[in-house]
């Protein structure tokens, strides 16, 4: 029996039209991503970014610890390109310590010839090209020994027998153990080995960047004519500190978390030296000089190596006695006070009439230049400092006033904390 088929129904799909091929459309999508990697440069103030570019430019290996996607890589990128450099990325712990100690090749004859120690490929490049940034990414990610095999890399910029040219500049990025994936702490020989930065993100940078446009970074411009004056001032500085400091010339952390870190050694302080003799032919401003100081030294002796530092310029004490009625004092209250405990001082160790007449007249100069309550401890204190036979200066009358007004306060404040207290 056969049986009737009902006819086809036609089909509902519409056809396909005809476009671009895939590889086209690929074409295109890299012409988007071409627009979206198109950015551009501004001179814009930042501080880290000229931290790091003053290290590069000191020829000092730099190590960048922040969180992870705060743009560490992204900085090291748009800093080799505005410097037209070259750019190696290796990282660190992806690699074995042969790959920076260098890989043993057996020759012909070793027991005449050796065996001498191959370099990988990328180290190779470097030295081709005779300039380049390499970065070392994901450094705290490196497991000890791959670190030991950084040593010689990092301080030496030797990678198995072959020695980098003094145009390559190290620059290393790390998170912080607890934010690292699978982390380690740096061992104490290379943390002292790096200038550490601590990078953060600035919020306007940020949202600027992602508009389209970058800070600028260029390397700092250096005073040709103050060269040698920048070397003597960071000889001075520095062996002038570490005269009075002893204890601070090698310090190891106990912690281990700040071994990882910078720490006082006398290769830290040669870098130290060295830094400020750059930042001082470059002007740098001292925000930028703390943070390279702080991550070469450590926070305790950067900072007070700093105070120091200020302290170098002040006028001597027997200068402002001989002429107290021209002196020029400084305006930070900080450093006035400073100058004024010093002639106290130099009062105290040599007691003459005369000069202690002339510290009065200081005095009272500091008062009509400045904060009056930076003249009552250092007046007090030269009051007591008055023999019998000495006539009380008529300039002191001056000085009087404060020192009441200082008096009447600080009661004022005893009696507030006493009613306070009484309350409760």
């Amino acid at each position: 029996m056969l049986t009737s088929v009902p006819p086809t129904a036609p089909s509902t799909v519409p056809a396909t039209p005809a476009g671009p091929a895939p590889a086209a459309r690929l074409d295109v999508a890299a012409d988007l991503l071409a627009l979206l990697h198109d950015t551009a440069t501004e001179p814009r103030t930042d501080p880290q970014l000229e931290a790091l570019t003053l290290a590069v430019a000191a020829d000092l290996p730099v190590l960048l610890w922040g969180e992870p996607g705060i743009g560490k890589t992204a900085a090291l990128t748009q800093l080799a390109a505005s410097l037209d450099l070259p750019l190696t990325t290796v990282i660190a712990s992806v690699h074995e310590p042969s790959d920076f100690s260098g890989l043993p090749v057996v020759g012909d004859d070793p027991a005449v010839q050796g065996v001498p120690m191959a370099p990988p490929d990328w180290a190779v490049r470097l030295v081709r090209a005779g300039r380049g940034l390499l970065f070392l990414d994901e450094l705290s990610t490196a497991p000890p020994a791959v670190q030991a095999a950084l040593l010689r890399l990092v301080l030496e910029r030797r990678v198995g027998a072959l020695r980098l040219p003094a145009g390559i500049r190290i620059v290393a990025a790390a998170n912080p153990r607890s934010s690292a994936a699978d982390g380690w702490e740096l061992s104490p020989p290379l943390a002292n080995r790096f200038v550490h930065l601590q990078w953060t993100h600035d919020h306007e940078v940020v949202v600027r960047g992602l508009g389209g446009t970058w800070p600028e970074a260029s390397l700092p411009r250096l005073d040709p004519e103050r060269l040698s004056g920048a070397v003597t001032f960071a000889r001075r500085a520095v062996c002038g500190f570490l005269g009075a400091r002893a204890a601070l010339v090698h310090r190891l952390p106990n912690n281990e978390a700040r071994r990882g870190g910078p720490w006082p050694s006398p290769r830290s302080w040669e870098m130290a030296l060295r830094l400020i003799a750059f930042a001082t032919a470059a002007g740098t401003s001292r925000e930028v000089l703390s943070m390279l100081v702080r991550g070469t030294v450590g926070d305790g002796p950067g900072l007070e190596l700093l105070a120091s530092m200020d302290r170098m310029d002040l006028p001597d004490p027997e200068t402002l006695l001989a002429d107290p009625a021209a002196a020029d004092l400084p305006q930070r209250g900080d450093l006035r006070q400073a100058v004024l405990d010093g002639v106290v001082e130099a009062i105290r160790k040599r007691p003459e009439k005369s000069r202690w007449d002339a510290a009065w007249t200081l005095l009272v100069r500091a008062l009509e230049t400045g904060a009056p309550d930076l003249v009552v401890v250092p007046a007090t204190t030269l009051a007591t400092l008055r023999q019998a036979d000495w006539d009380v200066p008529a300039s002191i009358e001056r000085l009087a006033g404060v020192a009441s007004l200082s008096r009447q306060a600080d009661n004022a404040a005893a009696r507030v904390a006493a009613t306070t207290g009484g309350g409760r």
